[in-house]
């Protein structure tokens, strides 16, 4: 896999999973605008997730089976589709439904991701997946950026009609890029590809192990950055959207720093990789909720944060890939719907602890699921639990 091909599937899968986060910085501002609860508002987060997660489970499985050269330009003209729907939505029921369909829509970047696996060889498909990776990661803190500044200058309508043009233009590139692959399965059909992917998560433990450090690295993750929302649009901050935005240059720092997880896992050292990851989640929590109210810490811990997350994510999905070269595209099925069913989990979570105790709840919450991932790998990796 060429460097160049390799940079451009890292912006396209940012670009397309980025979409998923456009409204997380703006929530306070959509909520004025329909004239909505903090609440109701924070349930589109959830709603995103959860459509989603319907698309890794119905859709990322037809890149074993067919085309993905055709597959992903059109499954980015429809995610530009429910994009300018969601620009034009006039209610909130309206732009929940709309994006319930971004979130069913957005999973080119989660066909993009097995592909770099098929395309790299065993010595570097760490690396590969890991710069891919670390562009979806780099995508959904730069949407939020780019959210806030847009919306500040124009309105939170323009964020979606420009994510949707960028779409349309990436759906083009995308085309003329990707080499053409015979599909790996293409004798099954489609119910059958379904169930093997069910089949797949029963028969492999390594699998399921993945699968749960993603749950719980994704609850965590949205947790922190839907009660980030909150935390700094309210007092002592009161920060506007542009600004709330800009936090996410801190975790952007972090995702590329976390890029050489992928070389631990090309080096064999994966393993101890992933916990190493989780001490540091739980150590970003205490950082960041003792220092709630002070700016540097909070920057420190979403550094520390996104360095673990992004680390443990590059590392767990690089050893799915190992696990069937002739089902990737499912096995990736499984472990980012678990990620995401995770992300819903985080995004309600993060909801009705900052309504029961603020930021110091959220902190406590999320210190605590981490940790039980770290108790988890202990007990998976000497062998006292199996999963």
């Amino acid at each position: 896999m060429t460097r160049p091909l390799m940079f451009l599937f890292a912006i396209a899968a940012g670009a397309a999973v980025g979409s998923l986060y456009y409204a997380q910085p703006l929530l306070d501002v959509i909520a004025g605008d329909l004239h909505v609860s903090e609440g109701a508002v924070g349930l589109l987060v959830t709603v995103t997730q959860i459509g989603y997660a319907l698309g890794i489970l119905f859709i990322v499985p037809l890149g074993d089976l067919r085309d993905r050269r055709v597959l992903i330009p059109v499954m980015m003209l429809l995610s530009a589709l429910a994009l300018g729907a969601c620009a034009a939505a006039p209610g909130i029921v309206t732009l929940a439904i709309a994006l319930t369909a971004v979130g069913v829509t957005t999973v080119a970047g989660q066909i993009l991701t097995p592909l770099t696996g098929d395309l790299s060889d065993d010595a570097t498909r760490g690396k590969a997946v890991g710069i891919v990776v670390s562009g979806i990661l780099s995508g959904i803190l730069v949407a939020r950026i780019f959210a806030g500044l847009v919306a500040s200058a124009a309105g939170w309508r323009v964020v979606f009609l420009v994510a949707a043009v960028l779409a349309v233009v990436l759906s083009g590139v995308l085309y003329r890029a990707i080499p053409r692959l015979e599909p790996k399965s293409s004798a099954l059909s489609y119910g059958a590809l379904l169930r093997s992917v069910l089949s797949l998560v029963v028969r492999e433990r390594a699998l399921r192990i993945s699968m749960a450090f993603g749950v719980l690295g994704f609850a965590v993750f949205t947790m922190f950055w839907t009660a980030l929302t909150f935390l700094l649009s309210n007092a002592p901050y009161n920060y506007p959207t542009s600004a709330i935005g800009f936090f996410g240059v801190a975790g952007l720092v972090g995702a590329i720093a976390a890029q050489s997880a992928g070389r631990l896992h090309d080096s064999g050292r994966s393993v101890i990789g992933v916990g190493l990851a989780w001490v540091l989640v739980i150590i970003a929590w205490a950082i960041a909720g003792f220092g709630g109210h002070m700016v540097v810490l909070l920057v420190l811990g979403i550094v520390v944060l996104d360095v673990g997350i992004q680390g443990q994510n590059i590392l767990a999905q690089s050893r799915v890939f190992q696990i069937s070269a002739e089902a990737r595209s499912r096995l990736n099925t499984a472990y980012i719907a678990g990620n995401f069913v995770g992300g819903a989990i985080g995004s309600v979570t993060a909801t009705l602890m900052w309504s029961a105790g603020g930021w110091s709840a959220v902190s406590l919450t999320g210190a605590g699921l981490s940790a039980v991932a770290l108790v988890l790998w202990v007990c998976t990796r000497n062998g006292a639990l199996r999963l």
